[in-house]
């Protein structure tokens, strides 16, 4: 997927402006990710038909977090989104745009192998054990708290850190 989109945007913008685009598009990437899964992904809705959405895209996740096959966005719901980002950043930018399209992707790509291998790998060494922790301890010791997957710094900036002085499970901490 990542080489399509680098091919698609070929010739619409010089090395140095595709660069500084791309790094654009995983900002804000980093960016999305944390307002999805703090303000969409864990609405509270008296809406039934939110309320099944949220769930659909979010809240079954959290129902059985090591799930395998629970831990994706559905396809249909990537390709709407990714969709109509691209439509976004090249109603901003024209055909550059692409370039940006490929940054913010590549950041999803990245959230989701992290997300995945938080939920079904052992996550060995000074990062990846940092990733999982911060991680687990969102579903097992509060679920409002520690958005960020990838970007984890901006559960500080936000304040949507769990704080260490909360009370953990053993999940929390391995």
């Amino acid at each position: 997927m990542l080489p399509l989109i680098a091919w698609t945007g070929w010739g619409s913008a010089g090395p140095l402006y595709a660069s500084a685009l791309i790094a654009a598009g995983l900002t804000v990437w980093t960016l999305f990710e944390y307002a999805m899964h703090r303000y969409l992904f864990h609405l509270n809705s008296d809406v039934g038909v939110i309320r099944w959405l949220v769930f659909l895209i979010h809240g079954n996740h959290h129902d059985n977090p090591n799930d395998a096959l629970r831990g994706l966005m559905p396809l249909p719901v990537s390709v709407s989104i990714g969709s109509l980002v691209w439509l976004s950043f090249v109603a901003l930018l024209g055909p550059a745009g692409t370039w940006m399209l490929l940054g913010f992707m590549s950041g999803y790509v990245l959230y989701d192998a992290v997300h995945f291998a938080c939920h079904q790998f052992p996550m060995r060494g000074r990062l990846g054990k940092a990733l999982k922790r911060h991680h687990m301890r969102h579903h097992y010791v509060d679920e409002d708290s520690n958005f960020a997957i990838t970007a984890i710094f901006l559960d500080r900036v936000f304040a949507s850190r769990i704080s260490s002085l909360k009370q953990r499970s053993p999940e929390a901490v391995s």
